[in-house]
């Protein structure tokens, strides 16, 4: 007999999270992101001073910079958003975009796109063998970026909520693996946000669409972003949202679109024009984008393309783009089918079709999925915002009414244990009841038949820091590969506190289940401790992560700064390098101790000490990367 393994199915990670109504909805996407809040049930996308709410991917390193919100300066040298876009086609060397499409991924698993995608792939791996990009003179992971992004998003909502802000839901598709799960959760803890949950993206929009409140039925949720495609079919039922099935490509999305463009272009000019590195595909795929988008409202439209030292000019309408992107187009329909074949649906027993993402905005994506469904596709809300609007509703939902506990909630968290002696919440404390939430889980063994499900309540992280509810198996799980079973547990507390936990293997249909009392044999007095005690040990383990955070960023700047002078010391004279090896030294000596406040005052006096050197460094590798180089700028209106 062995123990649960989690997967992040349907749509949700519940979290340990902290009673606070500063929590924003977050949509991490490839093209774009946004951040949104929500009060009495009502989301609004959070805007900049000019009212636009879109903040481009997009995220440019040089000497000075801004999170790409007006009037709040972001870390130096960093540029975030529609600022940093604006300097993607003179600076590409500088800039990344799309990075979502490389989270979580390492090294090897990229090598089959390195041709593809315009990074500049660093041939050795980061800590833990996760992929690391070269940007100008810097070496940055995916994590690091896309936390520069979420400090961006953060300090617009502080910006315009007038307070701090620390906590986020945060979307992510629903192909993303564990790997690109767990890199979401550190990037956010990189820009200083504890993620309360990871909901799916096709979840979120469902959020939105209101299709939590009193709709039943089966709905469609068509997600094309700029990276990665997902459909989803979600049945909704006495308020569960139930995936039956799930389908996509995580390497499928409108850069692909793009791609398509370029290579058309390419073709009408002569042989060998092809980018000559990163930075010129970047510029080629940025002049791609502006097509596309401009012809999803107009019928034709002329582009100059800059790329092997020379320009071209290329005229392209609304039919020789479909045709282009036509195969794209289809292989997402081909996937629609696939997903609704496993789950044993027809089309016509859709009820509705939500369009997620920017690239829905395409005719004939519009087209062709109205066509495969049988149905005009709901289309009310922005389908570049309405990802982030439903993430926000569930932020909502995680901190509302947790000043005051009721009868009517649930007064210490359920959860189930998991592979490791770990407890995964299921119900998160001051949940109002009724109320029934579900979990996908699988198998960790080849050939796994039975599977034992133990039920527990309270606030820790560990197994044996809970109370134990009760215990039962499930056998005549058919034997399989690990982790290709789907084993889903239900959770179902009734008005009067019954809670009855379900698990049902999902091929055979065999299922087991036990009702319990949660608060049985607890008085006010006993589950007044175990709240004590979570909330004591909570803030040692914050206290803890903390040091080492601070640890690691020590250790991170030390490595950088060996490398830098050990490359560029000729930049600074011998006093101005006894200087800043003190400080640095000085670093070292910090990380050996306890205290976190004196680690981080010893880094901010190495950041004053090397400030000069890296500025110097910064522009050596603008020199280097811009001798022999002529770019023309593009206006693209903004």
């Amino acid at each position: 007999m062995v123990e649960l393994l989690q997967i992040h199915e349907p749509g949700e990670t519940p979290l340990p999270h902290a009673e606070s109504n500063a929590a924003v909805g977050i949509d991490l996407g490839t093209t774009n992101s946004l951040v949104a809040v929500a009060a009495d049930n009502r989301p609004e996308i959070i805007t900049d001073a000019d009212g636009v709410g879109l903040v481009p991917s997009v995220v440019a390193y040089g000497a000075d910079g801004a999170t790409g919100v007006k009037g709040v300066k972001g870390e130096k040298g960093v540029t975030v958003g529609e600022a940093a876009r604006r300097t993607l086609l003179d600076n590409p060397q500088n800039v990344v975009t799309s990075i979502k499409r490389l989270m979580g991924r390492g090294v090897e698993d990229i090598k089959s796109v390195a041709g593809i995608l315009p990074y500049d792939i660093d041939s050795e791996a980061a800590d833990g063998g996760m992929a690391r990009l070269r940007v100008g003179e810097r070496h940055l992971t995916p994590v690091e970026i896309s936390a520069d992004i979420l400090r961006a998003l953060k300090a617009r909502a502080e910006q315009a909520l007038g307070t701090a802000v620390d906590k986020a839901v945060i979307t992510v598709p629903a192909y993303f693996d564990d790997a690109a799960r767990a890199a979401t959760k550190d990037a956010a803890r990189l820009a200083g946000l504890e993620v309360l949950r990871l909901i799916n993206e096709p979840t979120a929009a469902a959020l939105a669409y209101g299709l939590d409140k009193g709709v039943e039925g089966l709905y469609a949720i068509y997600d094309l972003g700029g990276g990665t495609f997902d459909i989803s079919l979600l049945r909704l039922e006495m308020g569960v949202f139930q995936v039956l099935a799930t389908g996509g490509d995580a390497q499928l999305g409108g850069d692909d679109f793009d791609h398509a463009i370029v290579d058309h272009f390419l073709g009408q000019r002569s042989a060998g024009a092809a980018p000559r590195d990163a930075s010129e595909a970047r510029t080629a795929l940025a002049t791609a984008r502006l097509a596309k988008e401009c012809l999803s409202r107009t019928d034709t439209g002329s582009w100059r393309l800059e790329v092997a030292g020379s320009g071209s000019e290329h005229t392209l309408d609304v039919a020789v783009l479909e045709s282009l992107i036509a195969d794209l187009v289809e292989r997402t329909v081909a996937i629609c089918g696939e997903v609704l074949a496993e789950a044993g649906v027809a089309a016509d027993a859709v009820k509705g079709v939500v369009l997620v993402g920017g690239s829905t905005r395409v005719p004939l994506v519009r087209r062709r999925v109205g066509e495969f469904f049988g149905r005009q596709p709901l289309d009310d809300i922005n389908p570049d915002e309405v990802v982030a609007l439903g993430a926000a509703l569930q932020a909502e939902a995680l901190t509302q009414g947790s000043e005051t506990l009721l009868l009517d909630v649930t007064p210490l968290s359920l959860g189930i244990e998991t592979m490791g002696d770990l407890v995964e919440k299921v119900i998160p404390r001051n949940t109002p009841i009724p109320v029934a939430r579900a979990q996908d889980f699988t198998t960790y063994q080849d050939g796994q038949s039975a599977m034992m499900v133990h039920v527990v309540q309270g606030e820790r992280e560990l197994v044996d820091q809970c109370r134990s509810l009760a215990r039962f198996e499930l056998h005549g799980i058919p034997p399989m590969t690990a982790g290709a079973a789907r084993i889903r547990v239900t959770f179902a507390v009734d008005a009067d506190g019954l809670l009855t936990v379900s698990a049902q293997e999902e091929t055979t249909g065999l299922a087991q289940e036990v009702a319990v009392k949660p608060s049985y044999g607890l008085d006010e007095e006993e589950m007044a401790r175990m709240l004590r005690e979570s909330m004591q040990f909570a803030q040692e383990d914050m206290l803890a992560r903390m040091l080492r955070e601070a640890r690691v960023e020590g250790d991170r700047m030390l490595i950088s700064l060996k490398s830098a002078l050990e490359s560029d010391g000729d930049l600074l004279t011998e006093a101005e390098r006894a200087e800043v090896e003190r400080h640095a030294e000085a670093l070292s000596e910090a990380m050996t101790g306890e205290d976190r406040d004196v680690i981080h005052a010893a880094i901010a006096e190495l950041n004053r000490a090397s400030e000069a050197f890296a500025e110097r460094r910064m522009d050596r590798g603008i020199r280097g990367a811009l001798q022999g180089v002529a770019v023309e700028e593009l206006d693209d209106g903004s």
